[in-house]
């Protein structure tokens, strides 16, 4: 197929760096665009300042480059109605629209459409007030968690481990505003032990493609200690899925969410997150969904897509989704995220970084808070900084990969976890 895609990818992250990465790589772009970008996408492509927020300019920026496909990357414009927008000017885009970007953006109503469906997730209620809420928190099993329910860009998930703990949580949400909007309601639910993984669903309509699960690291120190980041690394795939999980998740979670989206009328066209908490048995629930790729995940999921991931979001946007076709590689792959020193707290911007001249060929480096300043340095501007992803024919040759370049960064403040991926890695023979 000739070259014919102007893309516009939309977003300043490590996803969306991934993203761009993998539309230089694919011979159906002729020419790949973001917005607003990061200093390490604008060594690799044109970036144009954007706030992406703003649905109006986004449309407007998208026409005036001539772009007919359009990745939108972040959860707040497709919430905002982003992916509609560019729809009804005719862009092919990947990504939800609003009623699908719900599931997101309010916990209370994806909650609510799990019980519509009977798809398994933590028992859970929604308040708004504090009285009914502090009532239902003491009838719950310690410990409990209090979410905001509204976009607070991860950090509205508070994990009470004793009653006052689960009081404070309600009363800051409710009371004192903690996360403005977004807490103004709120979800309090069962807190499910075992571990955590992440499914990223590639859905088309009623079609969908399910990439390998992956596994991230929320803590910020070694051992999973610590207060939760955004996300430290993850690996793929997560041996913690075994094949009787997958079918599981598929018969219990997933088809009875494509349906639940059919008889709705949601044209859900991107990727839908499922974040589950698989326990002792083997059994999953779902802790959330998304409506994004995640990141870091979607770091070390795009590079083990034998087929073009550039075609697949584009049939998936289309409606031309063919599952059967798609195939995986047989490799892991694995993300650690260098951070600022200090993060997920108060961190220092505009340390200079050095890269290493040459990185093998298994190993790539993406940038998620990196900025050119003015003498032409690359800079930090941000909390999580670089991801370095290696892929390999196993997990302790990924990670012995990445672990050699991220000592080679030069970086006076870097942060990094030695650990990703320690849980599957205890056991040998499974990876």
């Amino acid at each position: 197929m000739k070259a014919s895609l102007k893309v516009l990818i939309i977003g300043s992250g490590g996803r969306e760096h991934a993203l761009l990465k993998a539309c230089k790589a694919s011979p159906l772009v002729e020419s790949v665009v973001a917005a607003p970008g990061n200093g390490g996408m604008e060594a690799e492509a044109p970036c144009h300042p954007l706030d992406v927020e703003d649905i109006e300019a986004t449309v407007k920026l998208a026409t005036e480059l001539g772009i007919n496909f359009a990745i939108v990357g972040p959860e707040v414009p497709l919430a905002l109605g982003a992916a509609d927008s560019l729809r009804a000017a005719g862009i092919d885009t990947y990504g939800p629209g609003r009623d699908g970007a719900v599931l997101e953006s309010s916990k209370a109503a994806c909650k609510a459409f799990f019980k519509r469906y009977d798809i398994p997730t933590a028992a859970w209620d929604t308040f708004s007030e504090v009285e009914p809420a502090l009532e239902y928190a003491r009838s719950c099993q310690l410990p409990l968690v209090v979410k905001a329910s509204g976009l607070a860009a991860g950090k509205g998930v508070i994990i009470c481990e004793t009653a006052s703990e689960a009081e404070e949580a309600i009363r800051g949400m409710l009371e004192g505003k903690q996360f403005g909007e977004s807490g103004e309601e709120i979800v309090i639910e069962e807190f499910l032990t075992g571990q955590e993984a992440s499914i990223m669903v590639m859905v088309s309509g009623n079609k969908y493609v399910c990439l390998p699960p992956s596994q991230d690291h929320k803590r910020i120190g070694e051992g999973d200690t610590g207060p939760n980041t955004g996300g430290m690394g993850a690996y793929a795939p997560a041996v913690v899925v075994t094949d009787t999980v997958m079918e599981t998740v598929a018969k219990d979670i997933i088809k009875p969410t494509l349906g639940g989206f059919e008889k709705e009328g949601i044209d859900f066209r991107g990727t839908l997150f499922v974040g589950l908490m698989i326990n002792d048995e083997g059994i999953p629930k779902v802790l959330e969904y998304n409506v994004r790729f995640g990141d870091p995940e979607c770091q070390v999921l795009l590079p083990l897509c034998e087929t073009d991931p550039v075609e697949l979001m584009l049939d998936c946007a289309r409606g031309t989704l063919e599952p059967q076709d798609v195939k995986i590689r047989k490799d892991y792959a694995m993300n650690v995220v260098l951070s600022a020193k200090g993060y997920p707290g108060s961190y220092a911007k505009g340390d200079i970084i050095q890269l290493p001249d040459e990185l093998p060929d298994n190993v790539h480096i993406i940038h998620a808070g990196t900025r050119i300043d003015e003498s032409g340095n690359l800079v930090s501007s941000g909390g999580r900084v670089l991801g370095v992803v290696s892929m390999a024919s196993s997990l302790e040759a990924a990670a012995r990969d990445a672990y050699a370049v991220c000592d080679a960064v030069k970086w006076e403040n870097k942060n990094f976890r030695r650990d990703i991926g320690h849980r599957q890695l205890k056991s040998p023979a499974e990876s």
